[in-house]
């Protein structure tokens, strides 16, 4: 009987281990689909890109909004994590999709007066008072947290740190 030679490449010795071990084993229907679906996700991550694009801005704004009742934020991660569009179009620059989120309440007074009203409601719910709407034509409530002007200073800090971090 010949004496088998050692094999020559890493392929050919993961052959001759796995060709052992499956000595007096029968082969099953479970082996052949874990052994094709090893090769699958090779180089991938199993969290869809949608998902990881949206959990790199939720950290990116966690990092940079400085928030201390929260509502902002959470108003704003509600924003994110309904926008598929948005960050569908931005799978390898999430900031970039950020930013484009961050456009329209920046340029647009009833875009971030509408998104204060919603910081303002959530604040409410979270602390479970009575939230102060601010009006337009009337000075802001003493106690109000969440103006339209500390808000938009907020959100254009954010929009500050998303073009450094960009570039």
């Amino acid at each position: 009987m010949p004496t088998p030679q050692p094999p020559d490449s890493d392929a050919e010795i993961d052959r001759a281990i796995e060709q052992e071990i499956r000595q007096g084993r029968k082969f099953t229907l479970a082996d052949a689909i874990s052994q094709e679906g090893s090769d699958f996700l090779k180089g991938e991550s199993p969290i869809p890109k949608l998902v990881q694009v949206k959990n790199a801005i939720k950290q990116f704004v966690g990092l940079h909004l400085q928030d201390s009742s929260g509502a902002l934020q959470a108003t704003l991660l509600t924003v994110i994590q309904a926008d598929d569009v948005i960050c569908s179009r931005h799978f390898e620059t999430p900031l970039q999709a950020l930013a484009e989120m961050l456009q329209p309440l920046l340029s647009h007074d009833v875009h971030l007066r509408e998104f204060v009203r919603q910081v303002d409601m959530r604040w409410g719910h979270m602390y479970d008072e009575r939230p102060h709407f601010e009006r337009p034509g009337h000075p802001p409530h003493p106690d109000d947290e969440y103006t339209i002007a500390s808000v938009r200073s907020q959100l254009q800090a954010l929009m500050a740190a998303v073009q450094q971090h960009s570039s």
